[in-house]
């Protein structure tokens, strides 16, 4: 699926918490379109575009999802967010990224996110459960703190309804509060690394996705390597443009 330049309407500009919004973008069905796990690249200025993993599967609709970490202090972001509030439409390019489903698979999926990383997993996720209903899904998703996890509600909610899927919630620093209950539904204490290399899972038996900065990526990965995991069969956008170096 090659990359397309386009121009789409901002339909809704939503705070999903202090530090991350949420940016609906409606466009061309066919010109939107892409695999769960893609991204696109959003044009701020002629010489400046910013990659975003898209947050929401396909739905042959034009609509996208993206979730935007708001960072005050990197010029960018402050120049995104005041275009955000401004523009009526912005440009836009895609799609990106070979980190995609695999859906000719059926091996457990285990995916690990930290912060926004959460937006690509929330696209395969919704792919996963709408083509394969009763394919294993364990979600770990990792932030400093509670209040990070700003789409909580709706990863519990996927354990609370879907039998096959597991949510785990780490955090570094004690929940503020208590998390949804439910069976398939855990909250640990720690860093992404250490709460992997302490837990029992077999990642040997799944198809892994990745989604973080290059060192938790490759920190996760050396974890998951130790536990047997079959490297062939992890996925993540930092294999391709941060490569790691021997």
């Amino acid at each position: 699926m090659s990359a397309r330049t386009l121009t789409c309407q901002v339909t809704e500009v939503e705070n999903l918490n202090p530090d991350v919004f949420g940016v609906t973008l409606a466009g061309r069905a066919e010109a939107m379109q892409h695999a769960p796990g893609q991204y696109l690249e959003l044009k701020i200025d002629d010489t400046t575009w910013v990659p975003f993993s898209i947050a929401s599967a396909d739905r042959s609709d034009g609509v996208i999802e993206l979730h935007i970490q708001h960072w005050p202090e990197r010029d960018n972001s402050a120049r995104l967010r005041e275009l955000l509030q401004v523009a009526n439409q912005l440009t836009l390019r895609l799609p990106g990224g070979d980190c995609v489903l695999d859906r000719q698979s059926e091996r457990p999926l285990m995916l690990v996110a930290a912060g926004t990383g959460f937006s690509q997993m929330k696209a395969i996720i919704e792919a996963a459960l709408h083509e394969q209903p009763e394919r294993e899904i364990s979600l770990w998703w990792a932030a400093r703190e509670h209040r990070d996890l700003y789409l909580e509600q709706l990863a519990s909610s996927w354990a609370q309804t879907h039998a096959n899927v597991s949510f785990h919630a780490v955090t570094e620093l004690a929940l503020e509060e208590p998390m949804a209950v439910g069976e398939r539904i855990n909250h640990h204490q720690g860093r992404i690394d250490q709460v992997l290399k302490d837990a029992e899972i077999t990642p040997d038996t799944h198809d892994v996705y990745i989604s973080g900065s290059p060192g938790m990526v490759y920190a996760c990965l050396d974890v998951l390597d130790t536990k047997g995991v079959k490297l062939e069969r992890v996925f993540s956008d930092v294999f391709a443009y941060a490569p790691r170096t021997t």
